[in-house]
């Protein structure tokens, strides 16, 4: 009996890309192949994002054209918590489950596609120790929990992925390790809070390699600043503990750089939102932590045209990133996500003044971005290749995580190797990216 195969379809955030990837290791593991094309797959499955209109439709697309293509399909991840609308639109599908429901996609694999049957294992062999990832082979993601504990206004997340739930800090450590053994240069340390790490522990101690861990961000940090790769922070609540952490960028165990969904910086609207921040607090601590580390790169993410958000609201949060000078920024106009609390708020902001507002924002974050990678220009930094092409390289400075923030050019330059860490002297900018010519 040949192996059957399976196409697998992974929308959304790094999260439900580390949720595909466990999936897709289980299967190998048990003898399925993996396809890239329709045509050759048994079956397909999509792990679908749930988290905002626009995701909601573009996984309802894939869907579709899954069925379309393929016609026997298994649906996943933070839609499939709403099976109701999916089966009203798709009614056709196989099967479907929720957010790291990984047994149940399995199981359902199995029943439309059972797997070849076999005395032993053999297929163990042909799984990498790293598991199956589907990022560059020089970086990846690495989940240390599943859930969130806030409740923000805007936000459906708890309703669909739970609470928080830490991983053993022995297993994450164990899953680091063998990335690094395999060739990883970059870790990318991700969940809904990182820095709630442990909180539901009580941040447990933990063993690995017969050591004695703390279950927190903090001793995580730490042990993994020794293993020898780029180790770089996503998603961090600024909770007072985060201060701790700064001088180990400060000494260079991790990457100086930190991911701090901000989302406003007017109290007000932070109150309406639901988000444990205090924005005065917020500047004081930037401040002191770039005195601690002067190379820290900060980068955030904001919400404008939240409901009641006023024209003065508005303008503050302008001074605040005046005020800020964060290095990477992103901004979203308020989107309604069905089931989250903002929708049932009082004077919703029309969409025109949301475009426009997202506009005056970009446009500020654009110059305070193109005067902060001038500074730079000069300046020999560590890049790590990312892609090398017939004309040149491109790689990433430690102030730039992959897919969401800057690149650096290596004009002409195509003796490196995707994977390699070099020394690059910065020649131009603009508002987003560096060019550079290797030491």
């Amino acid at each position: 009996m040949s192996e059957p195969k399976v196409g697998f379809i992974s929308l959304g955030c790094p999260k439900a890309l580390v949720d595909s990837e466990r999936i897709l290791t289980q299967l190998r593991t048990e003898g399925y192949q993996i396809t890239p094309t329709y045509e050759d797959a048994d079956l397909v499955v999509v792990n679908t994002c749930g988290f905002i209109d626009a995701a909601k439709a573009e996984s309802l697309e894939a869907i579709g054209e899954a069925l379309r293509e393929n016609g026997r399909v298994i649906v996943t991840g933070c839609m499939g918590g709403q099976e109701a609308q999916i089966r009203a639109i798709h009614p056709q599908v196989l099967d479907v489950s929720g957010p790291h429901q990984y047994e149940a996609v399995v199981n359902a694999v199995h029943t439309y596609a059972p797997p070849p049957k076999k005395e032993a294992n053999p297929f163990v062999d042909l799984v990498p120790p790293q598991g199956i990832k589907l990022t560059p082979k020089h970086y990846a993601y690495l989940k240390i929990s599943e859930g969130c504990n806030h409740r923000c206004r805007f936000c459906i997340i708890p309703s669909l992925r739970g609470d928080l739930v830490s991983r053993p800090i022995g297993e994450v450590m164990d899953e680091a390790q063998r990335l690094v053994d395999a060739g990883v240069q970059e870790l990318l340390v991700i969940s809904q809070d990182t820095s709630a790490y442990g909180v539901d522990t009580k941040y447990r101690t933990g063993f690995w390699q017969g050591q004695p861990i703390k279950t927190r961000m903090l001793e995580l940090a730490q042990a993994l600043g020794d293993l020898g790769a780029w180790v770089r922070l996503h998603y961090v609540y600024p909770y007072p503990h985060v201060d701790q952490v700064i001088p180990l960028m400060a000494e260079g165990k991790i990457l100086p750089y930190l991911d701090i969904p901000f989302q406003h910086a007017h109290p007000d609207v932070l109150q309406a939102m639901k988000r444990p921040a205090a924005s005065e607090k917020t500047l004081e601590r930037i401040h002191t932590w770039r005195q601690m580390c002067p190379d820290l790169t900060l980068r955030s993410t904001f919400i404008v045209g939240y409901p009641g958000e006023t024209e003065a609201q508005f303008e503050y949060l302008l001074d605040f990133l005046q005020e800020a000078q964060l290095d990477r920024v992103g901004c979203f106009a308020y989107s309604p996500v069905e089931g989250a609390a903002a929708n049932a708020l009082p004077d919703q902001i029309p969409e025109e003044i949301k475009q426009e507002r997202l506009e005056r924002f970009m446009q500020t974050q654009a110059q305070i971005s193109a005067e902060k990678l001038a500074a730079k220009i000069g300046r020999e930094l560590e890049v790590l290749i990312d892609d090398v092409g017939d004309d040149g390289a491109v790689g990433r400075t430690a102030a730039d995580a992959p897919e969401i923030d800057g690149l650096i050019y290596l004009l002409d330059d195509t003796q490196v190797q995707p994977g390699q860490r070099v020394k690059v002297k910065v020649t131009e900018a603009d508002e987003y990216d560096l060019w550079g010519q290797r030491v």
